[in-house]
Parts: structure tokens; C-alpha cells; sequence
């Protein structure tokens, strides 16, 4: 079976010129032309399109991705492996990218004592103070708030970077614990909500059991926390949110 070229862009959610410009630098040569010359795609050519689309947004240049796949030494296999190798390392740092916005919602000036080349090195591109406007609407009046604002004047990049690991590493832990199968009520899971409350409680403000739940119910109400959460392991916001419940239910909250 053979695919237009109009059919493949609607597939691969490429333009019809990206796929005759791959056409005339060799990259992407479809193997069957029709009576009228147009071009034809078989099952081979869409596998070829799916490898350069990977290799393209994870940044590699024409050029390069045209000596990969033409390599005659190479496995199929070995490309899907270096793509998963990649893949993995942009997930990692999307992930610590999201831990440090999830910081910035809790509280107004994490780092309010660190200069502009030292919030790079802590934080990546991402910007502490983005959501500043929104928590100080929402929270301005709180004693939370104003907790959260003394701790936060007072950490250094030392300890910001400790900070940002210990998130890096809770989350690594709850992915693998959700990728076992692990119920939300299992003493497992409570027993990581539970550090998940104290490790808010030590940082930014006291969270009693009551308010962690509300929480709970934000990460997967909201969906910029539900993406943070979910960026870990698809599902993991909702999990979250019944451990967190089934852990102030074991407390008696």
C-alpha cells in the first residue's frame, strides 16, 4: 500500500514542501512514483520519516541525520536505542526544568539571594519569579506566604541546589514506585506522600494534613501542577493525590 504526499504530511504533521525538500536532498526519496509522476510513500518510507522526525527534534541537522541512517553498519535497532538514550536524558532535564517551576508557584523569591548567573545554574532557563504576580494574589495574606518568603531570603545557591536534588530524587523514587504497581494506599506510597508534606513543611511553610490534601486535589485540578507531576510518569498526579489523602486518613486528618 502507498501513501500521497499530501497524506503523508497529514500522518506526520509536516508540511507537503518539507517532505519535497527532503525529496531533493536525498533524505526522504519515496521508493514509487505514480503514472503522473507523483510521488508515492510505501511502509518503508514512513519508517525512514519517523527516524528523521526523532532525530530532527531531538536538534541533530539534516546533514547528520542523513549519515545515521545511511550508515550500512548500523543496526535498525541501534537507532532506536540512541533515541531512547536521548530521549531519556531530554526527559531528565525537562524534569528537573519542572521541578524548578513548581517552586517558583510555592513560593514568590525562592532565589532571592542568588544572582542571575547562579539562578541559571540552579534552575535552567526557567525563571523562579514566573508565577510571583499569581502566588502573591492567591496566598499574599497568609502566614504561609510570609513563612515561605523569610525561609526563601534566607537560602543560599548551596542550598537551593540541595533542595532541587532532594525534589529530583523523591520524584524518581514515586515514578519507580507508581511504574511497580504500587497502590496509592499501599504504606509504600503514603510513607513518600508523607515525605512529599514534610519535605514542603521543612522548606517553604508547616503543612498540616488538612492542607496537604487540598494540595492533593490542586495537583491534578490545576494542570500546570497535573503536568509537573504527570512529566514524571504519565498518571503520577492522580496517584499522588490519593496517597496524599490515604496518608492524612492514616494520621487522622
Amino acid at each position: 500500500m502507498s501513501y500521497s504526499v499530501g497524506q503523508v504530511a497529514g500522518f506526520a504533521g509536516v508540511t507537503v514542501r518539507t517532505l519535497h525538500h527532503y525529496d531533493d536532498i536525498g533524505l526522504l526519496v519515496p521508493s514509487e512514483r505514480s503514472h503522473a509522476g507523483h510521488r508515492r510513500y510505501g511502509d518503508a518510507d514512513l519508517d525512514r520519516l519517523q527516524q528523521i522526525l526523532f532525530y530532527r527534534e531531538l536538534g541533530f541537522p539534516l546533514d547528520e541525520v542523513a549519515a545515521l541512517l545511511d550508515d550500512p553498519d548500523t543496526d535498525p535497532r541501534a537507532h532506536l536505542r540512541r533515541q531512547h538514550e536521548l530521549l531519556t536524558a531530554r526527559i531528565e532535564k525537562l524534569q528537573r526544568m519542572a521541578a524548578a517551576v513548581e517552586q517558583a508557584m510555592e513560593a514568590r523569591k525562592m532565589g532571592i539571594n542568588l544572582t542571575p548567573e547562579e539562578r541559571f545554574e540552579v534552575f535552567g532557563d526557567k525563571d523562579p519569579e514566573q508565577y510571583a504576580e499569581e502566588a502573591e494574589q492567591r496566598w499574599g495574606g497568609t502566614e504561609a506566604y510570609a513563612e515561605t518568603q523569610r525561609r526563601a531570603a534566607s537560602y543560599t545557591k548551596e542550598d537551593w541546589k540541595r533542595i532541587q536534588a532532594e525534589v529530583d530524587d523523591w520524584g524518581e523514587r514515586y515514578a519507580a514506585l507508581v511504574a511497580a504497581g504500587e497502590q496509592p494506599s499501599s504504606e509504600a506510597a503514603m510513607d513518600l506522600a508523607e515525605e512529599h508534606r514534610q519535605h514542603i513543611s521543612r522548606t517553604y511553610f508547616e503543612v498540616p494534613y488538612e492542607m496537604h490534601r487540598c494540595f492533593g486535589e490542586m495537583y491534578v485540578s490545576d494542570e500546570r501542577f497535573k503536568a509537573f507531576y504527570d512529566s514524571m510518569r504519565p498518571g503520577l498526579a492522580e496517584h499522588l493525590k490519593e496517597a496524599i489523602t490515604a496518608n492524612a486518613a492514616r494520621h487522622g486528618a
